[in-house]
């Protein structure tokens, strides 16, 4: 359901020439990152439970670690862009096209995903650090910083250092507070609307956009941000907790995000119906 879903957004977005506007290119983004998250999570398990084969080498794991880390950066990054962007269509609707032309759209693409893969290398130098492990079996079904940073018996300080900096700073809290400055301007710039028609209409632009922030923030904040606490409670409670979290994050969230913007987008439900119509008539 997931890679039919954001694949078919995606092939709308590419074929549709009503769709090529600065959004749907985000959105396009977002969807070809979408599966490939889901690509070296979730298949692999489901390779694992159809083989029987439970092992991944170090290399793989490592691997893994580094490509779902980069993904869920440049997740939270697109999603920033995508609220620039919608703060331009409403906030400033007149230079629009001008200010959101096909170079800028590329550049922030472009900056999102390097950014993204280049900011999750400190954690894995830090990782590579490692000189021993107390199992050689992670309690999570894909490899993640978290379940591997408890079977270390090393020194995880700088680890912890290095999360709590770039999480801080730079991967969760800047990204929300340029998404959240964003959504003041857009719903102080809706509320001097008139018309209760043009305040719906604005809004409606950008409802499918802050339904999939919310839901991703609620989903990262549950998973990583826990007290450290609550690590001597209860730890088989606790990982049960975080794998269901990340389930919801890596399965549950990129199955949502195309039905999300799909049901509640006219552009995508009519070139959807227009696709349809030309594929039955062909």
């Amino acid at each position: 359901m997931t890679v039919c879903g954001n694949m078919t957004l995606l092939l709308l977005v590419c074929l549709e020439p009503r769709l090529h506007t600065p959004m749907y290119f985000f959105l396009g983004n977002l969807s070809f990152l979408d599966v490939f998250c889901l690509t070296i999570t979730l298949h692999k398990i489901l390779l694992s439970y159809m083989s029987g084969d439970k092992t991944v080498s170090f290399t793989n794991c490592m691997s893994q670690m580094y490509i779902f880390s980069s993904l869920t950066c440049n997740e939270l990054l697109i999603l920033t862009a995508m609220s620039y962007d919608r703060y331009v269509a409403i906030c400033n609707p007149l230079h629009y096209h001008m200010i959101m032309n096909s170079r800028v759209c590329v550049l922030l693409c472009v900056f999102c995903w390097v950014l993204g893969f280049m900011e999750v290398i400190p954690h894995m130098l830090a990782i590579s650090r490692f000189s021993c492990y107390k199992s050689n079996v992670i309690n999570h079904y894909f490899c993640d910083i978290l379940p591997i940073m408890k079977l270390s018996c090393s020194d995880t300080t700088l680890l912890r250092l290095i999360i709590f900096i770039e999480g801080l700073f730079l991967v969760s809290f800047t990204p929300f507070l340029l998404t959240f400055i964003s959504y003041v301007f857009i719903i102080y710039t809706i509320l001097r609307i008139r018309s209760s028609s043009g305040r719906r209409k604005a809004f409606y632009t950008c409802s499918s956009h802050l339904t999939v922030v919310n839901i991703l923030y609620i989903s990262l904040v549950c998973q990583y941000l826990r007290p450290s606490s609550t690590d001597t409670l209860d730890s088989n409670k606790l990982f049960s907790s975080n794998k269901l979290f990340s389930l919801f994050n890596t399965a549950a969230v990129p199955m949502l995000n195309p039905l999300i913007y799909s049901l509640k987008n006219r552009d995508v439900k009519s070139s959807l119906r227009r696709r349809l119509k030309l594929a039955k008539y062909q």
